[in-house]
């Protein structure tokens, strides 16, 4: 009896200390878990506080718009008839730096290529790229050869007035020239526009649309503000050839109307480039005199 009774003992005893083995498991799980979870949840809190601390949690829309570029000012059709609807350019993500080559095709010669300089003026070379990409210069006269020394062109009415229904702010204006005191000698002043200078012009001043001038000598005009936005690298002996023409009335009591009409083909823009925008070179060539340099 004696023997049976200390068997079972035995038995219930081992069976007693496998239970306590399964619970003492089960609570070092238990802790493993909740610890696991406790650093996780720190963890969190550690990344979520490094997010907030960065602005990420931020809903500001602005903040993470793209900031505009260019600005264009809206211009009404149904009081100007001359001007052309063709939407308008983009404000962000414009180009700032190199240039884009603009080439022009005319019925007077070999094509007269620009330099757009998008370093100085941005806005002048997203205009004229957008225009362009619209066939908005195609089949437009020059209508003008102006007192100052410059082709004037990009208006498809041809009347001085016209351009698209938008318009931009000046860019590169360079300065006046400084005034030459009565005492001393007159000396010579740099030419704020030297020959093969494109700039725009508009309607009004600081109101620029599609008109431009291509410059076929040194000009110095004190009071003029026209944004300088390009450097013909090709075709200057084009556009001074075309300088050298009779003008005609042009319908306002202007005698400057190319008597020989100069027909604008195709205006085309093409690729950003990284390469700098030429500087024009001040020459001393008259106007009306061909040169063979392009």
């Amino acid at each position: 009896m004696a023997s049976s009774r200390d068997r079972q003992r035995k038995l219930a005893r081992a069976k007693l200390d496998r239970q306590m083995a399964r619970r003492a498991a089960a609570a070092r799980r238990r802790r493993q878990i909740q610890a696991g979870v406790g650093a996780a949840l720190a963890l969190l809190l550690i990344v979520l506080g490094s997010v907030w601390a960065l602005g990420g949690f931020d809903s500001d829309p602005e903040s993470a718009a793209a900031p505009e570029i260019c600005s264009w000012t809206p211009q009404d059709a149904t009081a100007n008839s001359n001007l052309k609807d063709v939407d308008r350019p983009p404000t962000t993500g414009l180009p700032t730096s190199g240039t884009r080559p603009m080439t022009i095709t005319t019925n007077q010669g070999a094509p007269i290529t620009v330099a757009l300089n998008l370093t100085d003026a941005p806005c002048a070379g997203a205009s004229f790229a957008h225009l362009a990409g619209r066939n908005f210069f195609d089949n437009t006269k020059c209508h003008e050869i102006t007192s100052e020394g410059a082709l004037l062109c990009g208006d498809p009415s041809g009347t001085g007035q016209g351009g698209p229904t938008y318009s931009f702010f000046n860019e590169n204006v360079p300065s006046a020239p400084e005034p030459t005191p009565a005492a001393s000698p007159a000396a010579k002043q740099p030419p704020r526009y030297p020959a093969g200078t494109v700039a725009a012009t508009g309607t009004a001043p600081g109101a620029n649309g599609s008109q431009f001038l291509i410059f076929f000598k040194d000009a110095n005009p004190a009071d003029a503000t026209y944004s300088i936005i390009g450097t013909v690298s090709s075709g200057l002996d084009v556009v001074r050839k075309i300088g050298a023409m009779e003008t005609v009335d042009n319908g306002a009591g202007q005698k400057v109307k190319p008597k020989t009409d100069v027909l604008i083909q195709s205006l085309t823009v093409g690729e950003v480039t990284t390469e700098p925008a030429p500087a024009p070179s001040a020459t001393a060539t008259p106007s009306g005199s061909p040169s063979t340099a392009g």
